[in-house]
């Protein structure tokens, strides 16, 4: 049986919307981010992914940064693709969801010939990526408030 929901990249401006309606709802709602830091430059060139129930309502979102972008956020290596914003609505929790748009981001990284994928993970979601190969590296530290590590996986 398939899965009741799809992830596809968001390029539609409708698509769009729906990440960042999903963002709003996971980030700023119920973790109480700042929506001006929430929404910022890089969505403009961010590779988005969206997963949607059969219905077309919006499950979760994820972005990929990837080229200058990227090697901003990981050190001045733009092999790298950096992962970020990934939220699923607390209804699609649990589904597999979080672990599909992760494998999305990476086949797009891939697609765009990128060797690694590095995130910044809040720290309750450490053991999340870990299950999908990601190994922390550094130390903690605070983004909008909330603890992060810094991880990557070679793909």
């Amino acid at each position: 049986m398939s899965a009741p929901y799809s992830v596809r990249i968001a390029e539609s401006p409708g698509d769009r919307e729906a990440c960042f309606t999903v963002r709003k709802e996971v980030f700023v709602v119920e973790q109480g981010v700042d929506e001006d830091i929430e929404y910022d430059s890089y969505d403009a060139i961010a590779v988005h992914v969206l997963a949607v129930r059969e219905d077309g309502l919006p499950l979760g979102t994820g972005r990929l940064l990837h080229g200058e972008a990227a090697a901003a956020k990981t050190g001045g290596d733009d092999s790298v693709g950096s992962l970020g914003r990934l939220a699923v609505s607390r209804e699609a929790r649990g589904l597999g969801v979080g672990v599909a748009l992760v494998r999305a981001i990476e086949d797009a990284a891939r697609a765009r010939g990128l060797t690694a994928v590095d995130l910044h993970a809040q720290t309750h979601a450490l053991g999340f990526y870990e299950r999908l190969g990601y190994a922390a590296y550094g130390p903690e530290f605070p983004d909008a408030g909330i603890p992060h590590r810094a991880m990557r996986r070679a793909l």
